[in-house]
């Protein structure tokens, strides 16, 4: 192994770059194509910097590349040399006010259907000059890329927060059910789960935490759910709700709050109080100082999240 002064010298901005995009996509041909790379030309890097440290940094598995002990501690330098240099940037664009940055933002799928879109529509309005770039994802991978530096903050549904995220707005979001404004259940300001069930049902999966909690409700009471549809995407479920007149949906008020407004949908409590143990949060990551643009972002989004909302839920 080098000695330390001689490590540091060599411890290149390419070679730490390809090594943490192995890290974040977990495979050398993945990290090829998001960086528009050889791959032969990241396996280099990678190896060299193996042989510098005379250690593996990656487990290799049939399945792709883990990062092994000594990689989990460079990919935290890396991470934080990322983070360093993009703050250099911000900074100085920040000497010109709200007028130029960009903010990276992360969120779950039912949010940013409109929600999200319109928070940052309303953003915009007032500050025209910022960038927007918004990946949408499951909520443990919005909280995955939180803490791997890739997105400056997160919106996501959780029912426990992980080491290293910083929650910086959390609210109850308890599973409801959405319907047209003039399905027979719109008219209840609260519905139980067997007046729900007796009308077709469409569901998102069952791997999202929603669908997880109202099964679970479902069991402990006995009632046995057959969705006539399963969907991954929230949208389609909308559009089902929209062609099929008597169709109920779940889903946190949140995600259908402006369609609700617009009386195109109507969202109702669920008696039931397993269905309450899920929050929205708004996330990011402990030790990362948010540029400005984020920083007045993030307290537009707080804001626009603790809007008023019907019976007081959320």
């Amino acid at each position: 192994m080098n000695h330390p002064p001689l490590i540091a010298k060599q411890l290149q901005e390419t070679a730490l770059r390809y090594f943490l995009e192995v890290v974040r996509t977990g495979s050398i041909a993945e990290a090829s194509q998001r960086l528009s790379v050889a791959g032969s030309a990241i396996s280099r890097q990678i190896t060299h910097l193996e042989e510098l440290f005379g250690i593996p940094l990656f487990d290799r598995h049939p399945r792709g590349m883990v990062p092994s002990a000594a990689g989990e501690v460079l990919a935290v330098h890396a991470i934080k040399l990322a983070h360093d240099s993009e703050r250099v940037v911000h900074d100085i664009q920040a000497l010109q006010g709200m007028q130029r940055g960009r903010v990276r933002l992360v969120s779950i799928e039912g949010v940013a259907v409109e929600f999200v879109p319109k928070v940052i529509s309303e953003f915009l309005l007032q500050h025209p000059g910022i960038q927007f770039h918004l990946g949408v994802h499951p909520p443990g991978e919005c909280t995955r890329r939180i803490l791997m530096g890739d997105a400056d903050i997160g919106i996501t549904m959780s029912r426990q927060t992980e080491s290293g995220i910083r929650v910086e707005h959390r609210q109850a979001s308890p599973v409801r059910a959405a319907m047209r404004f003039d399905h027979p259940l719109a008219q209840f300001k609260s519905i139980s789960l067997s007046q729900m069930l007796a009308y077709p049902l469409v569901l998102p999966e069952p791997n999202t935490t929603v669908r997880q909690l109202f099964d679970l409700a479902c069991s402990l009471q006995g009632l046995r759910v057959e969705p006539v549809v399963t969907s991954s995407y929230f949208s389609s479920l909308e559009g089902i709700l929209r062609h099929h007149p008597d169709s109920v949906t779940i889903s946190a008020e949140i995600s259908v709050r402006y369609q609700v407004a617009r009386q195109e949908l109507a969202s109702v409590r669920i008696r039931d109080r397993s269905l309450d143990l899920r929050n929205v949060e708004v996330q990011t990551a402990v030790g990362h100082s948010l540029p400005q643009a984020a920083q007045a972002f993030l307290k537009h989004l707080t804001l626009a999240l603790a809007g008023s909302l019907p019976d007081g839920a959320v």
